[in-house]
């Protein structure tokens, strides 16, 4: 009786902390260098994500840590959104 309890309440919480994790889910909206509002024409693609910035030097900064800046966005909820495949050259 008590592992069956223990086991319902294991199952409540994850099905819990994994809707949870949905509903804050959100775009991005905010460059993670200098927090200013995104540019959607100012990107980099990093590892099959795109992170956009609000200008062109903040690249350069993202690509000198951007597991930093990754672990940054994750942490508060942002959704980064996958890089569009990439054609082969013919």
């Amino acid at each position: 009786m008590k592992k069956t309890a223990t086991l319902i309440m294991f199952i409540f919480f994850s099905v819990t902390l994994l809707g949870a994790e949905m509903v804050y889910a959100k775009e991005q909206t905010v460059c993670p260098v200098m927090g200013g509002t995104i540019n959607k024409e100012v990107f980099s693609d990093y590892n099959g994500e795109r992170i956009y910035f609000c200008c062109p030097g903040c690249i350069a900064t993202f690509e000198k840590n951007p597991e930093k800046y990754i672990k940054t966005m994750k942490a508060e909820g942002v959704d980064i959104p996958k890089a569009p495949p990439v054609a082969e050259k013919k």
